[in-house]
């Protein structure tokens, strides 16, 4: 079936191409009761949108959520919930010159190959003006997930090859006191001065972003095939310009011996009616253990590849594979991190989201 859908439990379809009329998301599974307004979505939307600074697309979309079904009277009813985000600043006329080349780094090919058909402006489908659709849905899961205690919280911690320092605990505060969205302020100026020379250079840099999922209970995931860390892979291995996955230890275990990766395992404190909880003495497991939870903190990485839209020549042909030369006009992001981090942030969100209403299922309430 088309891939157009997301999760189980509570489960999301996106619509929309980066130059058509709008672009949104029709969310369900939502349980009723939960508030829910404009902005509370609106406060999402306004971290994912262009044209925050220097160091983003100058595109300017003020990205204005409309909620159309499935909230009455300020709460939300049980039934889908479909919102809308109308595209203001499309310049397709940016993108004429390129109709029938293919441009390197893109997925113009592919579609073509795929459908037979595809729109050449901006992407269409295959932009990131997509995940809108992705990051309002993640504001209702970041409710949900409230109730429970669950927080979830992205950041930049890497740039070219200028890194953040660990930190123990980082908050949004932090985050979103620069525009490269890095906690550390030395490492942000750092990673700013690199994206702003690579800039003028016309040019485009790798990053990295790190999520961080603290409150998760232990027992959300399935023991097979729906691993938490499966699903997890697959959400942010979905957005558009993600090459690369880790979580816990990630690769850095492949230098490890088993005595130095195992997390020792502890109780913490004694919970209600004097059951024990469990936890572990640290965390190279990343919070996931046979692919559930373990309640430690849930951390994964992502890779993400420099802007592949860069003004620049390049190598390519054309609809009919004649050799050709491409320069990509438009406006773009220098580096995708910044921007990314609202958007992984909803995909950790949407899979606890679905995983916790997936274990009442089993569980109840309890």
């Amino acid at each position: 079936m088309p891939g157009n859908s997301f999760g189980h439990s509570f489960r999301i379809t996106t619509f929309g191409e980066s130059h058509g009329p709008a672009v949104g998301v029709v969310v369900d599974g939502c349980p009723p009761g939960i508030p829910l307004a404009e902005e509370d979505i609106q406060r999402e939307l306004d971290r994912r949108r262009p044209g925050q600074s220097l160091i983003t697309s100058a595109r300017h979309e003020t990205d204005v959520a409309e909620i159309l079904s499935g909230v009455f009277e300020g709460v939300t009813t049980g039934c889908p919930i479909a919102i809308l985000v109308r595209n203001e600043d499309a310049r397709s006329r940016d993108y004429a010159a390129i109709k029938e080349l293919f441009r390197p780094g893109h997925a113009d090919f592919t579609y073509l190959a795929k459908y037979g058909v595809r729109d050449y402006r901006g992407g269409g489908r295959a932009s990131a003006r997509e995940t809108v659709g992705r990051v309002a849905a993640g504001a209702i899961a970041k409710k949900i997930l409230g109730y429970e205690g669950v927080s979830v919280i992205g950041y930049t911690c890497q740039v070219g090859d200028v890194k953040m320092p660990a930190m123990e605990r980082v908050t949004l505060e932090q985050v979103e006191a620069n525009p490269v969205r890095c906690p550390d302020p030395e490492t942000a100026a750092a990673m700013e001065k690199l994206i702003m020379q690579v800039r003028s250079e016309r040019d485009s840099i790798g990053s990295a972003v790190e999520i961080v999922a603290r409150g998760v209970p232990a027992g959300l995931g399935e023991p097979v095939f729906d691993k938490l860390k499966a699903d997890l892979a697959k959400a942010l291995m979905s957005v558009p310009a993600v090459v690369g996955f880790e979580y816990g230890s990630g690769f850095a275990s492949v230098t490890r011996r088993g005595t130095q990766h195992n997390d020792p395992i502890i109780r913490r404190q004694t919970g209600s009616g004097g059951a024990p909880v469990i936890g572990t003495r640290t965390n190279n497991a990343g919070g996931i253990l046979g692919g559930i939870s373990t309640g430690e903190p849930i951390v994964v990485r992502v890779a993400i590849k420099p802007t592949a839209s860069i003004p620049q020549p390049l190598e390519t042909v054309d609809t009919q594979g004649n050799p050709q030369t491409i320069t990509t006009k438009g406006r773009h992001d220098p580096c995708l991190a910044p921007r990314f981090v609202p958007i992984g942030e909803a995909m950790v969100a949407l899979v606890l989201a679905d995983h916790l209403l997936r274990q009442r299922s089993i569980r109840g309430t309890e």
